[in-house]
């Protein structure tokens, strides 16, 4: 069942804060600067993609790819935005478009960590989505049921017990223990 659209944005600004906050941290830890610019365009470009995705649950298949692409459209965007001099870039970790090994290791590792938690996180979701208008179906049937008659009415010179639903289960033998006597024990 496809996603209303409230809930597809949502969705898709929760994909985007994460996506890009993976990349401007990572960016910015490996010492290359992230301007406002290219940082509202990231946005733009992760919003765009997340919102196509969002129709319906997706799984981590659908999910890794997305956010590896977007990850390296990131980093060039990043990487473009911010021109330095060679000698500069020469000691700098983003010396250019091609990132190095190590640099290469860690997008992997925050990609694949990332998109395995939104993919458990979508699970979830939707699972919880599913089971909730069950939930509240039993929930409102229990409440607007009558209580049944019992098959013996009581007496009317006896009083009826009055019970409580929530504590239909609950043991009557609790409560302080009864008094002892000298002569009971």
């Amino acid at each position: 069942m496809p996603a209303s659209l409230p809930f597809r944005l949502a969705r898709a600004a929760v994909f985007t804060a994460l996506c890009l906050g993976l990349s401007i941290a990572a960016h910015l830890f490996a010492g290359g600067p992230v301007s406002a610019p290219s940082a509202a365009g990231g946005a733009v470009l992760a919003f765009a993609a997340a919102l196509a995705a969002a129709g319906r649950e997706r799984p981590a298949a659908v999910i890794l790819p997305l956010l590896g692409g977007l990850q390296v459209v990131l980093h060039m965007l990043f990487s473009l935005c911010h021109a330095a001099p060679a000698a500069e870039a020469a000691g700098h970790a983003h010396s250019g478009l091609v990132p190095g090994l190590g640099m290469l290791v860690m997008h992997g590792w925050a990609v694949g960590l990332t998109a395995l938690w939104l993919a458990r996180g979508e699970a979830a979701l939707w699972t919880l989505l599913r089971r909730l208008p069950l939930r509240l179906l039993r929930l409102l049937v229990v409440h607007a049921l009558p209580e049944r008659a019992p098959f013996s009415a009581p007496s009317a010179a006896e009083p009826r017990a009055w019970r409580s639903v929530l504590l239909r289960h609950a043991v009557h033998r609790r409560g302080p223990p009864r008094r002892v006597t000298a002569a009971s024990g």
